[in-house]
């Protein structure tokens, strides 16, 4: 390899509008980047699909799983025709092992809290 370092291979998916991405409790090994289109969030809670948010160009989702190693929190699907960067656990792992260590800690401190939020919303929608 010459001194040079070999490219990795950047993934790209495909979904069309309805589509899964993936279901509520699934492990999670990869986030995605949303280079075009749309992507919902939702959480099914006493039965029904409550939407938790939207993610559009730009927007990062599904990282929270590859931080702590805990199941999807909820599921996301495509609205409309959406292409997404693949974030594989061993990319995201290389990433944030460069970061520094007091924003690492940050990060999970964060994932703790958003997760427990979550959890008292779905009490609280019982």
């Amino acid at each position: 390899m010459s001194g040079q370092a070999s490219k990795r291979f950047i993934e790209r998916k495909v979904f069309y509008a309805g589509d899964r991405i993936f279901k509520e409790g699934e492990p999670g090994d990869r986030a995605y980047i949303v280079e075009r289109g749309m992507v919902e969030i939702y959480k099914l809670i006493d039965g029904k699909e409550v939407v938790l948010g939207t993610i559009n160009k730009g927007g990062i989702f599904g990282e929270m799983a590859l931080i702590d190693n805990a199941p999807r929190m909820a599921a996301a699907r495509s609205v409309q025709q959406t292409t997404l960067v693949v974030v594989t656990r061993d990319t995201f792992v290389s990433k944030l092992s460069k970061a520094d260590p007091f924003m690492r800690g940050l990060v999970n401190i964060f994932v703790k809290n958003i997760r427990r939020m979550g959890q008292e919303i779905v009490k609280l929608k019982s």
